[in-house]
C-alpha cells in the first residue's frame, strides 16, 4: 500500500514539474490586437494596437517598441517573451504637455504614460512617412482614437 501510495505521489510530481517546466518555455501570448489600456481615466478612446500587423506586414522588430531602461531597444526579443507593459515605467497617469511640462527634460515627460506611448508611436510613424514619403502612418489623434459613437 506504501509503495502504491509513493508511486502516485511521484508521478503527480512529475507531471506538475513537467506543465511547470513546459509553463516557463510557453512565453506570453500576444494577441493580434491590443487594446491599449492603462489603470487611469482617458480622455479619448482607447487606441487598438495591431501587433500582428506589426510585426508581421510592416515587419516592426521587437525592439523598436520595447525597449529598456535607458531606451534601448531589446534586440534579442522575439514573439513570446515576456515584456513589461508601459505602464510598469511609465507610470505617471496620462500625459503632460503645454504649461505643465514646460522646462521638463524629455525623459522627465516620458515618465507620464501617454507622452511615453505617444513619443513611441508617433515617432515611428513620422519617420515611416517621411522615409517612405508617405502619410500612411498615422500621427493625427482622431487615427488612433476615433470618436466614439454616441
Amino acid at each position: 500500500m506504501m509503495k502504491r501510495s509513493l508511486g502516485v505521489a511521484l508521478i503527480i510530481a512529475m507531471a506538475v514539474s513537467f506543465f511547470a517546466v513546459v509553463g516557463l518555455y510557453a512565453g506570453t501570448t500576444v494577441p493580434d490586437v491590443i487594446e491599449m489600456k492603462s489603470p487611469y481615466e482617458h480622455t479619448k478612446s482607447l487606441a487598438m494596437f495591431s501587433h500582428k500587423k506589426h510585426a508581421t506586414d510592416y515587419k516592426a522588430a521587437c525592439g523598436d517598441c520595447h525597449h529598456d531602461d535607458k531606451g534601448q531597444p531589446l534586440k534579442d526579443l522575439k514573439e513570446g517573451d515576456d515584456v513589461k507593459k508601459c505602464f510598469e515605467c511609465h507610470n505617471k497617469p496620462g500625459e503632460l504637455k503645454g504649461k505643465k511640462a514646460k522646462g521638463l527634460s524629455k525623459e522627465e515627460k516620458r515618465m507620464y504614460h501617454a507622452n511615453a506611448v505617444h513619443d513611441n508611436c508617433r515617432g515611428c510613424h513620422r519617420a515611416y512617412n517621411k522615409d517612405n514619403k508617405t502619410k500612411a502612418a498615422p500621427t493625427k489623434c482622431t487615427d488612433c482614437h476615433p470618436k466614439a459613437e454616441k
